[in-house]
């Protein structure tokens, strides 16, 4: 796969400082034990908030009222496709049965999780899209209790349309925490909320170690890092359209990389000169994050082929993969790791970042290698059951002792053995 660097990265993302995960453990214990007075204590000590953490429907009413009618309708457009999208995924996870043998019935059943935990990201921004990302999908998932966390945005709290967002996707209950407190909030059950059977969404490295930390009694969708980004383009493809495309990501933050593998150098060369002046027109902070990210961690590469640049791809394994190039039917065939796919240069990962549909919360740093994104299936647990009648129970308890004193297991033997007699 020989490939040509046009630009390279000059450096790694910076890690999480090495007592994260100390003072993480710390303050689960603390919240643990001591419950919601700590993670008042917390509230106050990490988000300034003074004010009541469980948001009351008068609250919800008011930001409905406050938020303009125009934003309203392209919140609703947008989660009028998130929904449907994940009603049709919905629609392919089933339950079945199936006869083995005469007499030997097997099936399984998809049952909904009865507690799911949203963590939506805030600060610097107010995600109103990953509100309904994550909510709105364990909603048509069939989770009964839904409870979503988001920090305030200073003494105001949530913002309105964070509010309205949280509302009409379908949360049971919004709390105004943050970080680890939020996290640990969901987890235990606390501010009136039944524990968690998963935690779902993005936040910071707390928000990611706390995920890590709890996960086993109750599940989590993934481990998410710095978001990141590739665009594969040939000579059909426009360089601006291209440089905006990864300017556009790399704002996210400093520790967000985006890259770029083409088949064209004169293009490449092209985007490499765009890149800087379009980050000079962004407002601040934007400028400086994505400044810091396109410096450090960018990387362009010229590839020989299209095949070349689909093996680039793989071995990156991307959250976003942005094709913008001829034959997209090969691409989306060709293309076997990334967290999601965005195909021609009418699309753009801003449209599946906001409003297209498919789920936004995905694998990052190289964990498209392994799973998917957020999905109605992170909220379903397939079960499976078994019943035997007298057709298939004498042949099927032969078999069953047989292999278990093979084993060395008399035990499970003689469970087999009782059923030949009966």
């Amino acid at each position: 796969m020989p490939i040509t660097y046009l630009k390279s990265t000059q450096g790694q993302p910076p890690q999480a400082m090495p007592d994260v995960s100390d003072t993480v453990q710390t303050m689960l214990g603390r919240i643990k034990a001591g419950g919601a007075q700590v993670a008042l204590e917390y509230a106050k000590q990490l988000d300034g908030w003074q004010g009541d953490v469980s948001v009351t429907s008068d609250q919800i009413a008011r930001a409905i009222a406050a938020t303009p009618q125009g934003l309203k309708d392209d919140i609703g457009w947008a989660h009028d496709n998130i929904t449907r999208f994940a009603q049709a995924q919905r629609a392919t996870a089933l339950d079945m049965e199936v006869e083995l043998r005469p007499g030997l019935i097997a099936g399984q059943k998809q049952i909904p999780l009865q507690a799911a935990g949203c963590y939506v990201p805030g600060g610097r921004y107010s995600h109103i899209a990953s509100s309904l990302m994550s909510i709105a999908t364990a909603r048509v998932a069939g989770v009964p209790d839904i409870t979503a966390v988001t920090p305030p945005n200073g003494a105001g709290g949530i913002p309105n349309e964070m509010l309205y967002a949280m509302h009409l996707a379908g949360a049971t209950r919004i709390l105004t925490l943050g970080g680890v407190q939020g996290v640990a909030a969901m987890a235990f059950g606390l501010f009136a909320a039944p524990p968690a059977d998963i935690l779902v969404g993005p936040g910071n490295a707390y928000v990611a170690e706390a995920k890590r930390q709890l996960f086993g009694p109750v599940g989590i969708d993934m481990l998410a890092g710095p978001t990141d980004s590739l665009v594969l383009a040939d000579e059909t493809a426009d360089a601006m359209t291209v440089a905006i495309d990864l300017v556009g990501q790399a704002e996210h933050g400093a520790t967000s990389p985006v890259w770029l593998a083409s088949t064209d150098a004169q293009l490449a060369r092209d985007v490499l000169r765009m890149v800087p002046d379009l980050i000079d027109k962004l407002p601040d902070p934007n400028r400086s994050a994505a400044l810091n990210a396109w410096g450090d961690l960018a990387e362009v590469v010229i590839c020989d082929s299209r095949e070349d640049m689909a093996q680039y791809s793989d071995a990156k394994a991307p959250e976003h993969l942005h094709v913008q190039a001829a034959d997209l039917p090969w691409w989306r065939d060709r293309l076997l790791t990334y967290g999601s796919l965005f195909l021609g240069a009418d699309t753009t990962v801003t449209f599946g970042d906001k409003a297209a549909g498919p789920n936004h919360v995905l694998p990052t740093s190289g964990a498209a290698r392994y799973t998917g994104g957020l999905s109605v299936h992170k909220f379903l647990k397939t079960v499976t059951w078994q019943q035997v009648d007298e057709r298939s129970r004498t042949e099927l308890a032969r078999v069953s002792a047989s292999i278990s004193r093979a084993e060395g297991m008399e035990g499970h033997a003689l469970t087999a053995d009782i059923r030949l007699k009966s």
